[in-house]
Parts: structure tokens; sequence; C-alpha cells
């Protein structure tokens, strides 16, 4: 067993003993199997390098509260992925190889799940890439996936706290009936120029639509959440909306999908709809939303083009800190998961 500080593990790749591969030939996947070799064979002309020709996914193991190892919502990242399969031409990793990849990923690598207590998680990343070689435009038809396990520790080492975002005009994340839906590298490199940026400025990044440049796209690489709590004139609402965006250009988000199942629980209107920025200055709580951090709360977003400031308050707002706590308590077995999102692993 490797030696592991898991009170200091950060949200960092850490090697695993074990990934777990299976490859596609004439659109037949062979069986999953896990190896300790972490390198590829690689034709240098292969779709995936050529012609960008690969999609991945991010899903986590919890050690629980009663020591019992939880697997969260892996189907629906199966069905993400093949989806991402489909819009890139490839061909889709069936649910059941992808199901097996992910139980071998986490037999092979069970010492590698962090205590409970310590906040940390098994993270997997699944990889498909098209592996045919190629020099003319066009897509392969040979595939591998891989599901490559690490140790993360939480994203925000110490507490749950706020960021920062800045408005970015001047790059586009994805296009309308681009590739966004999907999960895809291509999506990720795109923003690199306008995160990179915000990083430098000791801030995150918050994407509009690249049609118009009016309605909130993405919190980097992450989904959007506000939340209304007050009416124009500032007083208190009764009800309580969770506001996210639509859009064609957005991808999914499992943990989103999560949270507002768990919203409506509670009582909340749930509302998926085009955003405007400007409705920044109606709600009383934002967010980030993800498989990395569940919920990152927003302080301020700072629209430096126009010389705006949306601030939401320094500390984490009641409604998301609820929801946030109650997810997390289902991932870790301090509440019944009564979904049937978790998925325990037997060992």
């Amino acid at each position: 067993m490797k030696e592991i500080d898991w009170s200091s593990l950060g949200f960092h790749y850490t090697e695993p003993d074990y990934i777990v591969r299976s490859a596609c030939h004439d659109g037949v996947w062979e069986e999953p199997y896990a190896t300790k070799d972490k390198y590829l064979h690689l034709h240098v002309s292969a779709t995936c390098l050529q012609y960008g020709q690969e999609a991945f996914e991010g899903l986590k193991a919890f050690r629980g509260v009663d020591g019992k190892i939880r697997i969260f919502r892996w189907r629906e990242n199966a069905k993400r992925m093949a989806k991402s399969a489909i819009g890139l031409f490839m061909k889709p990793v069936p649910e059941e190889v992808f199901g097996k990849a992910i139980r071998l990923a986490l037999e092979k690598n069970i010492d590698l799940v962090p205590p409970y207590g310590t906040g940390a998680t098994l993270y997997f990343r699944p990889l498909l890439i098209g592996t045919t070689p190629r020099l003319g435009v066009g897509p392969g038809k040979d595939f591998e996936f891989i599901v490559i396990p690490s140790p993360i520790g939480p994203y925000y080492p110490g507490k749950f706290h706020c960021t920062t975002f800045v408005v970015n005009r001047h790059v586009d994340r994805a296009a309308p009936y681009g590739t966004g839906q999907f999960k895809v590298g291509g999506n990720y490199a795109a923003s690199f120029r306008a995160t990179e940026a915000a990083h430098a400025m000791g801030m995150d990044c918050l994407f509009l639509d690249a049609k118009y440049h009016r309605y909130i796209d993405e919190c980097s690489a992450a989904n959007f959440i506000g939340i209304r709590r007050v009416s124009a004139d500032g007083k208190p609402c009764g009800e309580i909306e969770y506001l996210t965006p639509r859009s064609s250009a957005i991808l999914p988000s499992i943990t989103n999908d999560s949270l507002m199942t768990l919203a409506k629980e509670r009582g909340m209107k749930v509302t998926r709809r085009h955003v405007r920025l400007e409705e920044l200055s109606e709600m009383s709580e934002a967010a980030a939303c993800g498989t990395a951090c569940v919920i990152s709360p927003i302080d301020k977003v700072i629209d430096l083009d126009k010389n705006v400031t949306y601030s939401f308050g320094n500390e984490p707002g009641p409604v998301l800190s609820e929801l946030y706590h109650a997810l997390r308590d289902i991932q870790f077995g301090r509440a019944e998961d009564t979904h049937g999102w978790t998925e325990i692993f037997e060992i």
C-alpha cells in the first residue's frame, strides 16, 4: 500500500497502482483488463491526436461513515460519455463495459480509497480516444477506453468557501451547435485563454453565450446556479427559485441534475432557461457546480467591460450550503439514498 498523507491530498493527480483498458476493433469492445502500464503505444497519426477525436468523464467513489464504499451515479456518466462518443463519431462504450471498468479500477486500487473523515475520495477519469491512423480528415474506426483512478483531496482544503468570477466576452468556450454539450477536450483547450487570464487576476472565468454574449453559459468548466430569494423591491419572497441556464452549448452536469432534484424536494422552484447576465442583480446566492467541487459558491461576479460588480456575500449562502451538505451526506452514507444514486461496492 502506498504511504499517503490523506489529510494533505489536494485536487491533483496521484499515481494509482493500476489503470483499466479496453479496445474496440471492428465495432466490438474487448473485456476490460487492469494493467500497471500507464503509457499508450499510439500511432502518431491517430485520430485523437490529428483531429481531437476523444471524450472523457469524471466520477467518484466515497468511503462512507459506515465504512462502505459508494460509487456515485456512474450510469449517468456512462450515458453522457455515450452521447459524447456519438457526437464525435466514435463507437460508444457499452454501459456494461463502462461499469465493469469502473469496478475493476476500484477493486485493483482499493487501498487508494481515502478513509472516511478526510474529505478525500477516489476519482475516476474515464477516457475514450480514436486510435485509427489517418491523415485525411475524417473519423477513426478503432478506439481505446481507459479508466484512470486517482485519490484526490477536497477541492477546497480546510473549508467550503467562495470564489470571485470575472466576465469574459472575448473568448467563446463553445458554439451553440458545436461540441459544448459533449465532454470533450477541445472545449477545455478552447477555454484556456480566458481561464488562465482570469487566474492571473486571482479570479475564475464566467463565459457568456457565443452568439449574443448576453446570456450566462458556464462558470469556467462548471454549470452555473443562481438562487432568487427576494422580489424586485427587496422584500422577502415566499418562494425560493433555483435557476440554471439551458443551452445547447452547456455540458449537462450530473451534479447539477442531482442538486435540482434535492432542491425540488425542499419545495424550491427549479427553472432551466436562458439567463441574462444582468439577472445576477436579482440573485441572493450564486455558484458553480460540478463533480470536483459539488458546489463552488460565488462571492461576486465582476464585469470589467461595463464596470459592474454583482455581489453575493463573502460566505456561502444558506440555500446553497443546505444543498451542498445534503448531497455530500448521500455520497458519504450519512443520509439515506432514496434515489438509487449510489452503488455500494462489495469488497
